[in-house]
């Protein structure tokens, strides 16, 4: 059921973009945003790795100052960006009440402006009445039960008292998102709020953005997210004239949009190669005939040369300007992503667990074989052990009991949730020169440290890939990918030859593979 709308909220639940710009070292990141929401507005953020979609939700935080261009939003403004701003040792209830500050100041200077109306102090009547205001934007007096609920629905710790330091990064990730759900904010900025959500907890967040009476601006890989709640889409991947592009519809609207666009700027750009390529060859065919024209053949007049060759002159002259006027004005298109020809592993049995444990964390026995081009896929909810279990089988992480064999010629790819790159080493450093159009000419030559988290997952799939493994050990391989990737990288996993083993909680690559054998935990 979709949330009344509080005239108060109305007023407030904004925002617009206007020629927005942002450089970074004097690169740019943001050119030319334009983007205008309003209350009941649910605004999807998508493109490439490093186009700016964190950028963009920190100018809209107001933590972000831009180079150029007009930024206005509301004054109360929810935000779940992907690091949490309290140590190990603040409390569940220290985050609560960071998140929910807004909340408890309004209903404080509710309480003190009640007292000055009681007292007939001057004024106090705009005050109470402004305090008010503020206190029903908020939806103040409810706050808590709000958030008491999502918790619930979102397997979240609900203990006041227990230090952050004794949660998981999902954990405490789960907690936040719940006060945000709750807090009432007219704008809510969330950058990738699945990543640590479970099959319940995306139904629970898809039900309240659905219902969400403010401004939602939203960074998702989670196409099946985006499809059921997107009521409108900013790409800020490049176009064909180098601006972001604003799509109404919602997102499937913008998925056939883009890919008619994407059509048309191949076409355009392959036309104006080509014309190009013509005056490039009728220029060299111009200087040739100048040249011959300066080598008559043996017997010809010595003066006809001299009478040709101003035409000729002319010809080589117009055909030059002609090429240096035509500079192809449409850029190419990005490169897409390229999966290597992963090798096929020959042996009956290429994996094998048996009755393997991990005391904590993986408490059923898990049986499984894998061989040649086998599928599976591992489900379950958080905490569950389907981490663990990827641990196990990559050999990263020891079981209690049961074992782990492998064929002795076997090469096994794992792609964890988290890892280790060395922070001072560049990418080209260490993918050599595999290019699997992962990353950019710019990315490929930072330091590790200074990428964007969507890039430094994009280069733990690179270097997973180029190893050429013949098995595939994935867990949630969505996580941090634009959606354009995740589709591309799905169809990949359909065709290759290698065995894939995925776990996941993503509902539409959950979809995507819903011909492959389940292993639920």
């Amino acid at each position: 059921m979709t949330s009344p709308l509080s005239p108060a909220l109305v007023r407030t639940a904004h925002v617009r973009l206007s020629d927005v710009h942002v450089s970074f070292g004097g690169r740019p990141v943001l050119a030319g945003v334009d983007l205008v929401a309003a209350a009941g507005d649910r605004v999807a953020i998508v493109g490439e790795n490093g186009r700016g979609k964190t950028t963009l939700l920190r100018v809209l935080a107001g933590t972000q100052p831009v180079d150029r261009g007009e930024v206005r939003r509301a004054a109360s403004i929810g935000v779940a960006d992907q690091q949490i701003p309290l140590g190990d040792q603040e409390t569940v209830g220290d985050l609560i009440d960071l998140e929910l500050a807004a909340v408890r100041n309004a209903l404080a200077c509710l309480e003190a402006a009640t007292t000055a109306l009681a007292e007939g102090q001057p004024g106090a009547d705009d005050a109470f009445a402004a305090a008010l205001s503020a206190a029903e934007t908020l939806d103040a007096w409810d706050a808590d039960r709000r958030v008491e609920v999502s918790l619930a629905a979102l397997n979240a710790v609900d203990d006041r008292s227990r230090p952050l330091g004794t949660l998981s990064v999902g954990q405490r990730h789960r907690v936040r998102l719940a006060c945000l759900l709750g807090a009432g904010h007219s704008v809510l900025l969330l950058d990738e709020p699945t990543n640590h959500l479970d099959a319940s907890g995306l139904a629970h967040l898809t039900e309240r953005l659905r219902a969400y009476p403010g401004v939602v601006v939203l960074v998702s890989h989670d196409r099946a997210l985006l499809a059921d709640v997107a009521t409108s889409v900013l790409d800020l991947d490049p176009s064909s004239d180098g601006r972001p592009r604003g799509y109404g519809g919602g997102y499937s609207a913008y998925v056939e949009a883009r890919q008619a666009e994407r059509a048309r700027w191949e076409a355009l750009h392959a036309e104006q190669l080509a014309e190009r390529q013509r005056l490039a060859d009728d220029l060299s065919a111009a200087q040739n005939r100048l040249r011959d024209n300066w080598r008559p053949e043996k017997g010809h007049g010595k003066h006809t040369r001299a009478t040709r060759a101003p035409g000729l002159v002319r010809a080589v002259h117009r055909r030059q300007e002609e090429l240096n006027a035509h500079v192809v004005a449409v850029p190419p298109p990005p490169a897409r992503f390229a999966m290597p020809e992963l090798p096929q592993h020959q042996g009956t049995v290429a994996l094998r667990a048996a009755g393997v444990t991990v005391a904590g964390r993986l408490d059923h026995p898990v049986d499984l074989t894998l061989g040649g081009a086998d599928r599976l896929v591992v489900t379950g909810r958080n905490g569950a052990g389907k981490s663990t279990l990827l641990a196990v089988l990559a050999r990263t992480l020891e079981p209690t009991s049961g074992t782990v064999t492998r064929a002795r010629s076997v090469r096994i790819g794992w792609l964890g949730q988290e890892s280790a790159l060395p922070a001072r080493r560049t990418a080209a450093e260490l993918l050599g020169s595999a290019d699997l159009g992962l990353l950019s000419g710019y990315d490929r030559h930072r330091p590790i440290a200074e990428l964007s988290t969507g890039a430094r997952r994009r280069l733990d799939l690179a270097l997973v890939l180029a190893a050429r493994p013949q098995v595939l050990l994935l867990d949630e391989p969505t996580n941090h990918l634009s959606a354009t990737l995740v589709d591309e990288l799905t169809d990949a996993l359909h065709s290759t030859p290698a065995a894939v083993v995925v776990a996941t909680h993503d509902r539409q690559l959950l979809r995507d593979t819903a011909s492959w054998p389940r292993l639920a935990l």
